[in-house]
């Protein structure tokens, strides 16, 4: 008998912050306070409508498989969702609900692209997305996006990346908050369909924004595959709810593979999600405590040393340069952590090439904490 491990699993690196997070976890549980400043999840619990949604149904509903795609009632709510927030007219049949975003994009890059496909994203960008291609047999290429591009692709940044099948824009990003306008979604559109390139757009911050909303690509192209979630703005991380929208040819491939890889997605959730686009009082009310929470670091961070800062216009995430404070932002934030007791992201997650001189603040958690936070790394001596 032969035994081994693939190299899909060797080659595909940690996600970093989770080390975090079992890093904090470790401490708490020494009874140490942690300022959470590492993860991308909002301190609140999913909203009261969605709760009591999720109560009423399994006291009425045995809580089965459910269609592979996702209950109608679910999409036709999302579908509904994006006439109320972006004008568009979408037919429920190309909404697909999944296993949170991450089965979304796993789904996506299937059915998209066959095995040696070149996708490209900016950096710094969300880990998964390469980690996600190089465990499927893709190859992710790095367009190094700089300060000036506000970190997001340009036309000409896709141009030197050679022949690509594929393109990934998150609009709000992670980690670094920036938005791509409506002008420059339509050219990278433009300049996608062009190239015979399949853009994937990033949308689960949609709804987390600050001075302007987030353009959603399908107000300028019906060709893009958009990925969002119930995890960010409607605060539902742990029920693992997202969905896509795909052009109309895609939808019967995702549908396969959904039926073979995952039967459905999680069936309390997603009738907790319908009822969460109806709590919009008490979700926007989160989005100003993002807001001040962003306001208070991007004004007391410089204080503690930490002075150059990418202002964000959505999500929940600081960008910080620590090139004058360090090299290695691994070894940075896990001292940060056992000194000052606030845990952040080492810049390394997000950006291979020069990720060991940044870091990201992740704002989402209470007002008390972020300032706390700032207070803490005041008064530490690096």
């Amino acid at each position: 008998m032969t035994s081994g491990i693939s190299r899909r699993a060797e080659n595909v690196p940690p996600f970093i912050v989770m080390d975090v997070v079992r890093a904090t976890n470790e401490m708490e549980a020494r009874g140490e306070k942690v300022i959470h400043c590492e993860v991308g999840q909002p301190g609140t619990p999913a909203p009261r409508g969605a709760l009591e949604a999720a109560h009423a149904a399994l006291e009425r509903d045995r809580i089965g498989y459910v269609e592979a795609l996702g209950i109608p009632a679910l999409r036709e709510r999302i579908a509904r969702h994006y006439a109320d927030r972006y004008g568009i007219r979408l037919d429920p049949q190309r909404v697909v609900v999944t296993t949170g975003s991450s089965a979304g994009f796993l789904m996506a890059f299937l059915a998209a692209f066959d095995a040696g496909a070149r996708v490209a994203m900016a950096t710094p960008g969300y880990p998964p997305y390469r980690n996600i291609l190089a465990a499927l047999g893709l190859l992710p290429v790095d367009i190094v996006a700089t300060e000036t591009e506000r970190y997001q692709p340009t036309v000409g940044g896709i141009a030197s990346a050679g022949s690509l099948s594929g393109l990934i824009v998150a609009s709000p990003s992670n980690p670094t908050g920036t938005m791509v306008s409506r002008e420059e979604m339509a050219d990278l559109a433009a300049t996608c369909r062009r190239r015979g390139t399949r853009l994937i757009s990033d949308e689960i911050y949609h709804g987390l924004t600050f001075e302007s909303r987030a353009t959603s690509a399908l107000e300028v192209t019906d060709d893009a595959i958009v990925i969002n979630s119930f995890s960010k703005y409607f605060s539902m991380t742990g029920w693992r709810i997202g969905w896509m929208v795909v052009p109309p040819d895609l939808v019967r491939p995702v549908e396969r593979l959904t039926q073979n890889l995952l039967i459905s997605t999680p069936t309390l959730s997603q009738f907790a999600a319908i009822a969460a686009f109806d709590c919009t009082e008490e979700l926007e009310a989160h989005v100003r405590r993002y807001r001040a929470n962003r306001d208070l670091l991007l004004e007391g961070l410089p204080k503690a040393g930490f002075d150059h800062l990418t202002r964000p216009t959505g999500a929940f995430y600081l960008y910080a340069d620590v090139a004058h404070l360090t090299n290695d932002s691994v070894e940075f934030c896990r001292r940060m952590l056992r000194e000052a007791g606030v845990a952040a992201t080492p810049g390394v997650d997000f950006d291979p090439q020069r990720g060991h001189r940044t870091l990201r603040f992740s704002f989402a958690g209470s007002t008390a904490d972020m300032e706390e936070a700032v207070r803490r790394l005041v008064s530490w001596k690096r």
